[in-house]
């Protein structure tokens, strides 16, 4: 039987539709059913809920940051992540705290199990499993989904968050073959209803590295990485940092490993014209690594366990789409793996997205009321990013329906806010990965702090709940005591001893603890000497000793923060015909109507946009009232 020839039927009444469970489309259901609408959330089949299909970890430098904004705001993520760790670190602890970032080893089957056991006991949703293949719409709105199979599920919104299983296709060598990642069905039928819609769909791939048995790695001729324990958890509800039950390994390619590749650069799809769409720049696979870094004579290669109930490894930097033979003949000259069994070979996978310059900040596409994207279908890489546009998807939907106003994070709000603002009002021409160094306001932004800059907000918009809600008045009322404490002063002869074990010199008179951390002496050492502060959390604690010790950088970035919301604050009216605007530049009128910025702020960020333009527009908001 055909598709033309399916029959319709109703098989189902909701306010809200998910399309995929992966990591966007959990927090977009969660957010959307615990917020009181009737929601269903489809995938493709329930084995691949919440699914870690490359690298079984949570987190990472500016990732981290993505997990505790989610869950400061209400999300699930962050306690998944604690409960299924198989280790937990801080990245970055040798640098300012603004980089610092959490980062757990996952258990993979134990993440996927957990979240679908939560996203089973929330009520108002419902989980099928089923292929969507259109979005229903009537006068330019959403008015429900169908599936392969015919069934029509009636709503008013639609959040698509597809992952790379449209039209799905994994490489290995030459063999290309319709299929999502780690063998899952692709989704074969709903591009064609997207580009029906007035979607701008593109195509971008990933890949990912072999897996090998564990008990054939000679794990002696590797460095061990265990985890931390003296760190807080990525959830806010937690008190203590997950249990570390297993150790990553580091070893390194070598000069056989680059000569193995370069030999058979012939048969990489990558570079024999079998892949043509646009992979990730920060994730490179194995084979562009040794092509693009010629003078390198290795690189890093982490060898992490991807469960507690298997001896599967992941092999963390050598993501691949050789042919298998090749594999196995590289996987085999790198250190401890001499003898390592592959369990599964290594792939590329490209798959269909869209362009995000037509979608609206709250991820609402421009084009079709009441339908929002989120994740990869957006052009973006990694599970917390999908996340947390899943978060804000679901969000705004669920507004939306009960009739509230929209929740748009600003980017001196949250990385969150720099994620979206980055996507739909520059757009991106390869997949899309959250790093530090793309928040201009980071040191405001850090994930010690990410409950004091977003819970209030998830609060007062009906995600974040009572009990989470009062464990962060919590902490906010022992932060500020303990900001006034430290301002207690200690005696000019108590002092001058501890001072003096730092370099400095007599002090002139009595001085605060806060003077003692502002010459960079660690709270820790303080606490130590005059037994002081112990009944405080360490959550508490870090965030005090960062607030005090970085307290000039953190006054600028709080005068850069008020001088640019002055621009975010002078809102562009929707109904601007930009061409009609004299003085602005063709190029500034066409990217100005594509993107319609929400404010001047987003208005000077659009590429193409100069600071002339944005002067025209003040003048011409300035006549317009």
């Amino acid at each position: 039987m055909t598709q033309e020839n399916k029959q319709e039927f109703f098989e189902y009444a909701a306010e809200a539709a998910v399309v995929g469970a992966g990591h966007a489309g959990c927090e977009a259901a969660l957010a959307l059913a615990r917020t009181g609408i009737k929601t269903v959330l489809l995938t493709l089949n329930l084995d691949s809920i919440a699914f870690l299909p490359c690298n079984p970890s949570i987190g990472g430098t500016a990732k981290g940051h993505l997990v505790r904004e989610i869950d400061a705001l209400g999300g699930e993520m962050g306690l998944v992540a604690d409960d299924t760790a198989l280790q937990i670190r801080m990245l970055n602890v040798g640098k300012g705290a603004a980089v610092q970032s959490l980062r757990a080893q996952s258990d993979k089957n134990a993440y996927h199990r957990e979240m679908k056991k939560v996203l089973e006991g929330t009520e108002n949703l419902r989980i099928i499993q089923a292929e969507v293949s259109e979005i229903l719409t009537e006068n330019g709105k959403c008015t429900g989904i169908k599936t392969t199979y015919g069934g029509v599920i009636s709503c008013k919104a639609a959040i698509l968050c597809t992952g790379v299983y449209l039209n799905g296709e994994t490489i290995t060598g030459h063999v290309v073959q319709k299929s999502g990642p780690n063998g899952f069905a692709p989704a074969n039928h709903l591009t064609e209803s997207l580009i029906k819609l007035g979607f701008s769909v593109r195509r971008f791939k990933t890949g990912t590295p072999a897996r090998v048995d564990g008990r054939t790695v000679d794990y002696e001729k590797c460095e061990i990485q265990n985890g931390d324990t003296d760190i807080y958890p990525f959830s806010f509800m937690h008190d203590t940092p997950p249990e570390n039950k297993a150790p990553c390994y580091l070893t390194y390619t070598n000069l056989t490993t680059h000569e193995i590749i370069t030999e058979n650069l012939d048969r990489s799809p990558l570079y024999d014209g079998t892949i043509l769409s646009t992979g990730p720049r920060y994730c490179p696979s194995i084979e562009t690594k040794v092509v693009r870094f010629k003078d390198k004579e290795r690189h890093q290669i982490f060898l992490e366990p991807e469960g507690a109930d298997t001896s599967e490894v992941y092999v963390q930097g050598m993501s691949t789409s050789m042919p298998h033979d090749v594999q196995k003949k590289m996987y085999s000259s790198v250190a401890g793996l001499e003898k390592a069994d592959i369990v599964r070979y290594g792939y590329a996978i490209e798959y269909d997205c869209i362009d995000t310059l037509d979608v609206l900040p709250t991820l609402e596409f421009k084009k079709v009321e009441g339908v929002y994207t989120a994740g990869q279908i957006n052009g973006t890489s990694g599970y917390e990013e999908a996340a947390a546009q899943g978060l804000m998807a679901g969000l705004n939907a669920s507004l939306k329906l009960r009739g509230l106003p929209p929740f748009v994070l600003r980017r001196d709000e949250a990385y969150i806010g720099v994620l979206i603002d980055d996507l739909v009002t520059k757009g991106t021409d390869e997949p899309y990965r959250m790093m530090t160094s793309r928040a201009e306001h980071r040191i405001c932004l850090r994930q010690d702090n990410a409950d004091f800059r977003l819970t209030q907000k998830g609060f007062e918009v009906g995600l974040v709940k009572q009990n989470r809600y009062e464990k962060y008045l919590q902490r906010k009322a022992q932060y500020e005591e303990l900001l006034a404490s430290l301002q207690t002063r200690v005696p000019q002869k108590e002092v001058t001893p501890f001072l003096k074990e730092y370099g400095y010199g007599e002090p002139s008179g009595s001085v605060s603890y806060a003077d003692l951390l502002k010459r960079s002496i660690p709270l820790k050492a303080i606490m130590e000497r005059f037994g002081v502060f112990y009944e405080y959390p360490k959550n508490v604690l870090e965030t005090a000793e960062i607030t005090v010790k970085y307290e000039g950088y953190l006054k600028q970035g709080w005068e850069l923060i008020e001088k640019a919301k002055r621009l975010e604050d002078k809102l562009l009216p929707a109904d601007i015909d930009y061409n009609e605007i004299k003085g602005l530049r063709l190029e500034a009128q066409e990217k100005l109507n594509r993107v319609r910025p929400f404010n001047l702020g987003q208005a000077g960020r659009i590429s193409g946009v100069n600071p002339a333009d944005i002067s025209v527009l003040m003048v011409y908001l300035a006549t317009r009232n």
